[in-house]
């Protein structure tokens, strides 16, 4: 099988000498899905600005649909497609005059029939004619989708499609990519930092934080890393790292804030000798985490994803949230 994407040593460093993306590597099969699973600002969107041309690569080089991103960008361009998590549609256009819109902007000769094909296979055919404005917002992204394939890339980039997305729209749009992905065999670049996002749709994952590599693999091969659970737990009494270091099957001890984290041999066995060592009314808060991509980046960063990111203003979100509210 061909590699859609292949990277060696990408870097980008902003003025000011701030290194966002820091020597990563990357060999991303065709016709499969790959995601970039971190925090806000860990460098994520930083990789598809440079895998598209749209921001000059400091050090390395990447190929993307067979062709070198710094030495033929325009070629690069035209085989690839994004969806971002930003809203891209005009409002105040109907679903076929967005398409139209689209294919003007990439100069596309023959596109109505392929508009028509992406429309009904997105069941907005009896919609085209109307305002998007007034489309819910599972059908706002399916038309995005729509834009993306209308002129037959070969990869998509997908930039954390999700974000600010009620859970059942989420889940619906995780069944697009995946039939995007099969009916189409277009090779899916997937950002993210919903854990549960990343396991279910990436045959590959990179997790990423601080802008480097910091694990990448399989969703199995990932979880296998970790063999012990964590329990988090919030106290309302006075508790030490000593002593609850002393509780049999407890194998290592942490805190961050006024939470506690320990990592255990199983937590079915620990939880009844913990709950025996404390104040069972003192318990304020505890959490169970089985093996999971979650507990990967615990287990090599020390914290959640939500929490590494949680200096970082995600913009998007904001501006997506301020959209909503002008409707």
């Amino acid at each position: 099988m061909t590699d859609a994407i292949v990277a060696r040593g990408l870097t980008k460093v902003y003025e000011k000498k701030i290194t966002a993306v820091d020597h990563v590597d990357m060999d991303i099969p065709a016709g499969s899905i790959f995601g970039l699973l971190g925090p806000n600002g860990a460098g994520k969107t930083t990789i598809i600005k440079m895998l598209t041309g749209l921001s000059d690569i400091t050090e390395g080089e990447a190929r993307v649909a067979g062709f070198d991103v710094r030495k033929d960008p325009m070629s690069v361009k035209s085989r690839v497609g994004w969806v971002a998590a930003e809203v891209i549609l005009d409002d105040d256009l109907s679903a076929w005059e967005n398409l139209w819109l689209q294919a003007r902007l990439q100069r596309l000769g023959e596109w109505k029939d392929r508009a028509e094909e992406l429309l009904r296979y997105f069941d907005l055919s009896e919609r085209k004619k109307d305002k998007v404005g007034g489309y819910s917002t599972g059908m706002r992204k399916k038309l995005e989708i729509a834009l993306a394939l209308l002129h037959q890339p070969e990869v998509i980039f997908m930039d954390e499609p999700t974000i600010g997305l009620d859970a059942n729209v989420r889940r619906m749009l995780w069944d697009l990519i995946t039939g995007v992905n099969r009916e189409f065999g277009v090779t899916v670049l997937l950002t993210s930092h919903y854990i549960e996002e990343a396991d279910r749709l990436c045959d590959r994952v990179s997790i990423i934080n601080q802008g480097k590599f910091v694990a990448s693999g399989t969703p199995t091969e990932l979880k296998s890393r970790v063999k012990e659970d964590f329990i988090e737990l919030d106290t309302s009494e006075t508790v030490t790292a000593e002593k609850l270091s002393s509780i049999p099957g407890v194998s290592q001890v942490s805190s961050e804030g006024k939470t506690w984290r320990l990592r255990v041999a199983s937590a079915e066995e620990v939880l009844p000798n913990l709950f025996h060592a404390l104040k069972t009314d003192g318990i304020r808060r505890i959490n169970v985490e089985k093996p999971s991509l979650e507990s990967v980046f615990i287990d090599i960063t020390g914290t959640r994803i939500d929490q590494a990111g949680s200096d970082v203003q995600d913009f998007r979100k904001f501006y997506l949230n301020v959209r909503r509210a002008r409707r």
